[in-house]
């Protein structure tokens, strides 16, 4: 049976969501809400998008399109009105709503606990969740915290979204035989699409039931499922596609380095030196760009948010690198900026000048 826990609190008709009085925590209270409006029928949600498919902009998801997600990922990992489910992030956004949509739709529990940095810290030791979405920044308290890991173990399935796994994250849930999957989706389609168990070597997505995938001639990803009532969405993704119902990221069209005539993707690139650029600049940010060159048009290199331009450290990390990556891959300078700038979403800005 479908019911809302909040605290020592239970909710699970309409009645109860309509008669309760503020529950004196904006997020409970935002979810409270949502849950009300769903379960009186209501067929249209404003909501934002990501930015995945172009520039963020609001667009009405309706009951048909979150109903079909719903189906679609409790197929996919076997959910039913037994599982334990656990919202711990933000109603306000897709990925939070979509977790009360399915605790709703599979008539089956779910526990609210405002979104925070170590959320399984709040969560009882006999309430273990069977299903549970999280954010890397989550999932990296949960790691730190010995009580908290006790409990990440125990969770049957992980979905992490919002921002791509670093390579020592991934590795932590190796090492602790944590059962997660990354998640591939946007608001148009309603949460995630595809979702990629992590394991050793490359993250293979595979697409949820009855959703079609293909690529354009930039070889972007194009989806078409009911999530989407049918109509094929065309993002910015840059894929390699596996067979029909599998594919792995590359990186953003938007992101590509022409270096030369080679077509560099910095996010690919990225994931690869990540330890590398780790073990020199530890704690420190970085990312791939191209800027001009009056040889190659453009060549790739490597900036480092850090106070201090330690040249020495910078050139033995360059040294390193082409011993890791192939010739065109490597980055041919290394830049230090003190702050990044960031989005409106919190991402580092790609765009942002850098000392020539």
């Amino acid at each position: 049976m479908f019911q809302l826990q909040f605290q020592d609190r239970l909710f699970s008709s309409l009645e109860d969501f309509t008669e309760a009085k503020p529950l004196g925590n904006p997020v409970a209270d935002q979810a409270m809400a949502f849950c009300r409006a769903w379960l009186s029928g209501k067929e249209e949600f404003q909501q934002f998008t990501s930015g995945s498919t172009g520039r963020p902009k609001e667009i009405l998801i309706n009951r048909t399109q979150m109903k079909a997600s719903a189906q679609a990922t409790g197929a996919f990992f076997g959910m039913d009105e037994e599982s334990l489910l656990c919202c711990c992030l933000h109603p306000a956004y897709i990925a939070g709503k979509m977790m009360l949509v399915r605790a709703m739709e599979w008539n089956c529990p779910v526990i609210l606990i405002p979104p925070s940095s170590d959320p399984l810290s709040e969560l009882a030791e006999e309430r273990i969740p069977d299903l549970i979405a999280m954010v890397p920044l989550q999932i990296q308290q949960s790691l730190q915290n010995p009580i908290s890991l006790l409990k990440l173990k125990k969770v049957k399935q992980v979905i992490i979204g919002g921002a791509p796994l670093s390579a020592p994250l991934k590795s932590e849930l190796i090492l602790n035989q944590i059962q997660a999957y990354q998640t591939y989706g946007m608001t148009e389609t309603v949460s995630h699409i595809a979702l990629a168990k992590i394991g050793t070597g490359e993250l293979i997505y595979q697409t949820l039931p009855e959703v079609e995938i293909g690529v354009d001639d930039r070889q972007a990803l194009w989806v078409k499922s009911p999530m989407s009532l049918g109509e094929k969405i065309q993002t910015n993704d840059v894929v390699r596609l596996g067979s029909a119902h599998e594919f792995q990221w590359i990186g953003r069209t938007d992101f590509v380095v022409n270096s030369g005539g080679i077509k560099l993707h910095p996010e690919r690139i990225e994931s690869k030196i990540e330890e590398a650029v780790v073990s020199h600049f530890p704690n420190a940010r970085f990312f791939l760009k191209g800027i001009p060159d009056p040889k190659f048009g453009e060549k790739l290199v490597l900036i480092i948010e850090s106070a201090e331009k330690n040249e020495i450290q910078a050139n033995h990390l360059l040294s390193q690198l082409t011993e890791l990556l192939p010739p065109y891959e490597c980055p041919k300078a290394v830049y230090f900026l003190s702050v990044f700038s960031q989005t409106g979403s919190g991402k580092i800005d790609r765009n942002m000048s850098i000392p020539q």
